[in-house]
């Protein structure tokens, strides 16, 4: 049985705050874990750690640790998680064409 990698994908990003994360980081290219919170708004520190961890583990994300007092932690996207930029772009576009159209 062969894997099923956009399968795999999709699940990832079908998790709760996945999309929204990458965009955020899509957007602000580098971010500290408050600064995601609060671009991001409603999303709980518990969850937002889920996430990343997800993120970081499946090669979408990079965690950058910066030796300072008090220590400085940076997220960006990869190389693989900017080439997800064309999917959400794809997305954006299907959405605006059949979004209203298409009972969810």
């Amino acid at each position: 049985v062969s894997e099923c990698y956009a399968e795999n994908v999709i699940v990832l990003l079908s998790k709760k705050w996945s999309l929204t994360v990458l965009a955020h980081l899509y957007e602000k290219k580098v971010l500290r874990f408050n600064e995601l919170i609060r671009s991001i708004g409603i999303i709980s520190p518990k969850s937002l750690s889920q996430r990343l961890k997800e993120l970081i583990s499946m090669g979408i994300v990079a965690k950058q640790q910066y030796n300072e007092i008090p220590p400085r932690v940076e997220y960006s996207l990869t190389e693989s998680g900017k080439d997800l930029t064309s999917i959400f772009k794809l997305l954006e576009a299907w959405g605006k064409k059949w979004g209203k159209k298409t009972p969810l």
